[in-house]
This record gives structure tokens, sequence and C-alpha cells, in this order.
């Protein structure tokens, strides 16, 4: 019994070892490979919970450890692959220390969520997983096509600084955003629902742009969660006018 109630701290312990590896990763300079890991500890992040759900085992141990994992994973890990990049394609500088803000800024996120009664079904503020889904898909698409549009923005000594700021400043923001992590059932015509099915269609056209465009398939991930933001601060913006 022990054993079936231990298994959702294994899996949020992968979502660890996950983060660990793509941190060698992005130190030896494959984007590709350290991407790829942190999409696996993002699916171990979501499994940790559904297991802990389903096995009815909850614990503060696996509390703790889901932060001190999700921080590694989703907070050191892509501000690491974004000041990397930085220095990669436009030069150390003072300005390639930005990125950091974003580890900063997730472990105040996740000390914040751990005592907001508030999120207990949906977010307030960018939560560190899509922060960093945006980050690794940009570092990752970025070295992959150094002739894309995107690797000339990266190449800029400011874009990828205020990229940073706008992404800590939305981790610690007071914006609802909807979560992807089914705790319930969202019922069809709910706010929840319809947020949730809007986005898995900007998903699928995303796809669809990609492929067609022949882009590589980072761009997916890049897209999505770019809309992701904007939907959810449209959504805000229209919500505050009524």
């Amino acid at each position: 019994m022990n054993i079936v109630k231990n298994i959702p701290n294994a899996v949020t312990s992968m979502n660890l070892l996950c983060g660990l590896m793509g941190v060698i990763c992005t130190f030896g300079g494959d984007f590709r490979t350290a991407f790829i890991f942190m999409m696996a500890a993002a699916l171990c992040d979501f499994c940790d919970g559904l297991t802990a759900r389903l096995l009815k085992a909850h614990s503060e141990l696996g509390k703790e450890l889901d932060s001190l994992a999700d921080m590694v994973s989703f907070g050191v890990l892509p501000s690491l692959m974004t000041y990397k990049l930085m220095t990669a394609v436009s030069g150390n500088s003072l300005l390639a220390f930005t990125p950091l803000l974003i580890g900063v800024f997730s472990a105040l996120r996740l000390a914040k969520f751990n005592i907001d009664e508030r999120q207990s079904d949906n977010f307030i503020g960018l939560a560190t997983p899509a922060c960093a889904m945006i980050c690794g898909s940009f570092a990752y698409y970025v070295t992959n096509d150094t002739s894309s549009v995107l690797h000339g923005w990266a190449s800029s000594k400011f874009f990828i600084p205020a990229a940073s700021v706008v992404l800590s400043l939305l981790l610690v923001s007071e914006i609802p955003m909807f979560s992807m992590k089914f705790k319930k059932k969202a019922k069809p015509g709910t706010p929840i629902h319809r947020q949730r099915v809007s986005f898995l269609g900007v998903v699928f056209v995303s796809t669809i742009m990609t492929v067609l465009l022949g882009l590589n398939w980072s761009f997916i991930v890049l897209l999505s969660f770019v809309a992701y933001i904007i939907m959810n601060i449209g959504i805000a913006l229209l919500f505050k006018q009524k």
C-alpha cells in the first residue's frame, strides 16, 4: 500500500530528474535535448497530480516536492536556456543576465501558489510550466533556424531582456489564467470548457501553420503558449470592461 501511495512522488522525482538533465544539456549547448527534457518534465508534472487524485495519495511531502521539482524544471532550466541563448546569439553583456529574473520570479510564483487558496482550479498569473515552454521552444527554434525572423529578433541586445521582464511580471501578475490540468471535468458550455476547447483549437491551427510553412516542430509549442497568454489577457480585459 505504501508503494502505491508513493507513486505520485516517484513521478514528481522524474520531473526533477528531467529538469536536472535539461540543465546539463543547456550547459553543453544542446538546446534540442534540453527542450525535450523540459517537455518530459511537463508531462511528469501533469501526471503526478493525476496519479495523486486517482490513488487518493495527496500528501504535504508530495506538495513540497512538486514545488521543488517545478523550480528546477520550469524556473532554473528556462532561465538558463534563455541566458545561454542570449550569450550565444548576441554576446556577453550585463543585459545577458536579465533572463535569470525568470528563475527568481518563478520561485516567487511557486511560493505564492502554495499559499493562495484562489488557485485551486485555475491560475492567477502565468503558470511556470507555460512560461518555461515559451522559453524552451524559443531557444530551440532560434538555434535550429539561424535564418528565421525570430533569430534576428533574438540577436538584438534588447529583445530577450525585454521578453524576460514581461514573462517575469506575468508570473506574479493578478491576471486570471485557465488551467489545463483536469482536476474535475468541465461541463460543456461553461467558461472553462470553452477556454480549453479554444486552446486546443489554437494548438491545431499552430500545427497546421507549422506543417504548411515547413517550420521546426518547436514553433507549435511557442505559438500555442504565446496565444494562450494573449487569450487570457484578452478575456481578463473583456471581463474587466463588463
